[in-house]
C-alpha cells in the first residue's frame, strides 16, 4: 500500500492514534486533516475520514478538475472515434477506403476491429475523474469507491460540463488513500493551506 499523505502525526487523534494531513502544522489542524487512524499503515477497519476535507476536496475539485491535464487527456481519449486510425475502415488500409466511397450501398458496420476501443464515437458524455491508487485499464471505468465524480466533455473531447461528485468515493480502500495527479493535489494543498490561515 502506498501512502500518499504528507505527514502522520501520532497520537494527535482520539485514542492515540495518527492525523493524517498533508499540511506540516505541527500540531496538525484536525479539521483539514485526511482522517485519522488507529495505526500505520492504514485500513480501511482502523481509518476514520474527516467529513469537512472530503467537502473541502469536492470543492476543489468542482472548481479545478476542468482544467487538470490527466482529465482533459481522459476526455480527449473518449471523444475519439474508437478506431478511426485502426482496423478496416482506418489510415492503415487507405486502398479498402477509397474502394468503399465508389460503393453506393451500405455494407454495414465493418469488421469488429474497425468498431473502436474506448472512444465515444465522437458523440460526447462524462468523463469520470477516478483516485490514482487503482488506476484501470484503458477504456475501463474505475470501481465506484475510486470515482471522484464525473464531467461532461464534448464529441471534440472538451470539458463542457461541470464536475459532480459520485458520492460513492471512500478516501482509504484496501488498494490505498487518496491518490490525486499533481495539478490536483497541488490545488488541494494550496486550498487547505489557505483554510487554515482563516483559522
Amino acid at each position: 500500500m502506498v501512502l500518499l499523505y504528507k505527514k502522520a502525526f501520532p497520537q494527535a487523534a482520539p485514542r492515540n492514534g495518527y492525523l493524517l494531513t498533508y499540511l506540516d502544522t505541527n500540531p496538525p489542524t484536525a479539521t483539514l486533516a485526511i482522517g485519522s487512524s488507529s495505526q500505520l499503515p492504514p485500513t480501511p477497519q482502523s481509518f476514520s475520514e474527516n467529513h469537512r476535507f472530503l467537502s473541502i476536496l469536492n470543492d476543489v475539485l468542482r472548481e479545478h478538475a476542468a482544467q487538470d491535464p490527466t482529465l482533459q487527456a481522459q476526455a480527449q481519449a473518449f471523444a475519439s472515434p474508437g478506431g478511426a486510425t485502426l482496423g478496416s475502415h482506418g489510415a492503415f488500409f487507405p486502398q479498402q477506403r477509397a474502394q468503399r466511397a465508389m460503393r453506393k450501398t451500405a455494407v454495414g458496420a465493418g469488421g469488429a476491429s474497425s468498431q473502436g476501443g474506448a472512444g465515444g464515437a465522437g458523440v460526447g458524455g462524462h468523463v469520470h475523474l477516478s483516485d490514482l491508487r487503482n488506476p484501470p485499464d484503458y477504456g475501463r471505468i474505475a470501481f465506484p469507491e475510486d470515482i471522484f465524480g464525473s464531467i461532461e466533455a464534448d464529441g471534440r473531447g472538451k470539458i463542457v460540463g461541470e464536475f459532480e461528485p459520485s458520492g460513492t468515493y471512500r478516501i482509504l480502500t484496501n488498494e490505498g488513500i487518496l491518490g490525486l495527479s499533481d495539478f490536483m493535489r497541488t490545488k488541494l494543498v494550496e486550498r487547505l493551506r489557505k483554510e487554515e490561515k482563516q483559522g
